[in-house]
């Protein structure tokens, strides 16, 4: 085991000792938002899943596209429609004025959205962040039909 393996090792192991709190920050970290029914295992294993990934790099888009091919084929829960995809260019700004007050958010050189300093996966999270409700992000930033006006 190389020196950086031993290093995530030890890190993950050491998630079992650490109090909720601590273990929620690591989480906000990583996670745009908490689970809606958290028990310590799921947060612990996720938080270690993603100590790895940040370590050693995520799933191939091949791979993960692959994986969930196999997922769909075998499920027997409905798919649900596939979110449309936007690819923006690294350092698009979007605007929105909502609350008396106009909103920036800028996409980052990794595909995610940057709002206020922080980082959101997705525009949806940085529209409910925004509201406190639940909005489809393409929708509230005018880039679907029916968008906000």
């Amino acid at each position: 085991m190389n020196e950086k393996q031993a290093s995530v090792a030890a890190r993950i192991s050491e998630l079992s000792c650490l109090p909720m709190a601590e273990l929620w920050t690591l989480w906000d970290r990583y996670f745009t938002r908490r689970p809606p029914y958290p028990n310590r295992t799921h947060v612990e294993s996720r938080v270690a899943y993603k100590l790895q990934e940040d370590a050693f790099g995520g799933l191939a888009v091949a791979t993960r596209q692959r994986l969930e091919a196999i997922g769909a084929k075998h499920s027997k829960i409905k798919q649900r429609a596939k979110p449309r995809e936007f690819n923006f260019a690294p350092g698009t700004v979007l605007l929105r004025e909502w609350g008396e007050r106009e909103h920036k958010v800028t996409v980052s050189a990794t595909g995610q959205f940057e709002y206020e300093g922080r980082p959101f996966k997705s525009l949806t999270a940085v529209a409910r962040y925004i509201t406190g409700a639940r909005w489809s992000g393409p929708l509230f930033f005018g880039l679907a039909q029916g968008g906000a006006k």
